[in-house]
């Protein structure tokens, strides 16, 4: 089942970006077994009795892209993970996979330099920019074949992949769920020693940034967007930061493709991070399409009623966390009661067309001056002789938050 054809161009993609009902209920069933923790604890006990019954080593694999920025952050954990767990670490070399699950390549290499380096002291690393492309010497042609061939047969694209008994854990971000996972089958040698990448908090605590501005750019068929949009409207207003709410289309609306791997894997990982911040996730409805449209187009109507984000965060939550059909009425009709509007009013407003300008001027912003293409991002702008901060991922949102903390303490204000 392709997730990725292009509408303007490939027959198939109005099917996908407007899938007909049925269509969108099987990828309901197909989504919602990828994020059913019952099958995962299934699946992980599976593997590990096949691993006991082979008397096999605890194997995870390694896959080093050696000139991205991910992969020279995870290569300075990688002795550190040997010792601390008893495992066996197979490292692959392997080349950007490109196509459609990496498909803008260069944008990607330019935001991989500038996030990389980012959070790399958060996390107790070098920065690549300052440590060079890689401690190693650029890998032979046939080991790069070898580790892409691996990567591929496994069902992956990215560099910085580590894979263990059937479930991929992507660089330093994701690292303390594989750490987590390998304590819990009694891998690790030392439980009094911390995680080697902890994930910092999202904390705007004591922070006054009402000197300052976040413009967010969330997505509707985004399931990150899903997991991290009412966390961020809840910090904007705990630190009382001006909010400007910038919703754009889909990227698949947008003709950027998302093949059916990355689709699913994306499913999975936001499962996962839906757990670690203590939010739900599934059943899944894909509002793909019309029900975005007709969603957008109520957004300037709701706006004037100062309630906006109560109705995207509705939507979000029937699509994402509930299954409802927001391409039926009744789906729609719930989301606009939810964010405390009125439906019989909000019927002369649905298909009004206003939003498309003003949803494309928020694109042109997020790619054009930001450089970003994903969902959500985020701009932090504001404080005396700061530059504007911007980054892309629900899995930055603690970055904003240090960020915000940072820019409000120079103003000498908290709370």
């Amino acid at each position: 089942m392709p997730l990725d054809p292009e509408p303007e161009h490939n027959p198939n993609g109005r099917l996908m970006t407007d899938p007909p009902a049925l269509l969108r209920y099987l990828m309901l069933r197909m989504f919602n077994r990828v994020i059913d923790p019952g099958q995962r604890a299934k699946n992980r006990e599976k593997a590990e009795r096949r691993r006991a019954k082979a008397g096999e080593a605890h194997i995870v694999e390694y896959f080093h892209q050696w000139d991205e920025p991910y992969s020279q952050l995870a290569e300075q954990v990688l002795d550190r993970l040997r010792e601390r767990y008893d495992i066996e670490l197979v490292r692959h070399e392997i080349r950007a996979s490109g196509g459609k699950n990496q498909p803008e390549l260069e944008k990607l290499d330019a935001w991989a330099r500038r996030d990389a380096d980012l959070i790399a002291p958060h996390y107790g690393l070098e920065k690549p920019s300052d440590k060079g492309r890689s401690t190693h010497r650029a890998p032979s042609e046939a080991s790069l074949d070898a580790g892409s061939a691996r990567l591929a047969e496994l069902g992956h694209y990215s560099g910085a992949m580590f894979f263990y008994a059937g479930e991929w854990y992507w660089g330093v971000d994701r690292l303390f769920y594989l750490e987590q996972r390998l304590r819990d089958i009694s891998v690790c040698r030392d439980l009094s020693k911390p995680f080697l990448c902890r994930r910092p908090e999202i904390d705007v605590s004591r922070a006054d940034a009402s000197a300052l501005t976040l413009d967010f750019y969330p997505s509707l068929n985004s399931p990150y967007t899903s997991i991290i949009y009412d966390r961020t409207i809840a910090i904007a207003r705990e630190c009382g930061i001006k909010l400007n709410h910038k919703p754009v289309l889909p990227m698949i609306m947008r003709g950027v493709p998302a093949t059916r791997e990355k689709g699913l894997y994306i499913m999975f990982d936001t499962k996962r991070e839906a757990e670690h911040l203590g939010v739900g996730f599934g059943p899944v409805m894909t509002p793909i399409g019309e029900p975005t449209r007709l969603i957008y187009s109520l957004l300037p109507w709701a706006r004037e009623q100062g309630r906006d984000t109560q109705l995207l965060s509705a939507a979000l939550d029937l699509a994402f966390r509930h299954g409802v059909a927001l391409h039926r009425k009744n789906g729609l009709r719930k989301a606009v009661e939810r964010a405390g509007l009125d439906w019989g009013d909000a019927q002369s407003h649905l298909g009004s067309p206003g939003w498309k300008e003003e949803t494309a001027g928020y694109q042109a912003e997020m790619t054009d001056e930001l450089g970003l293409w994903g969902v959500p991002s985020y701009r932090v702008r504001g404080g005396e002789g700061e530059e504007d901060f911007s980054v892309w991922g629900q899995d930055r949102l603690w970055l904003v938050a240090a960020e915000i903390r940072r820019r409000a303490s120079a103003t000498g204000v908290s709370k």
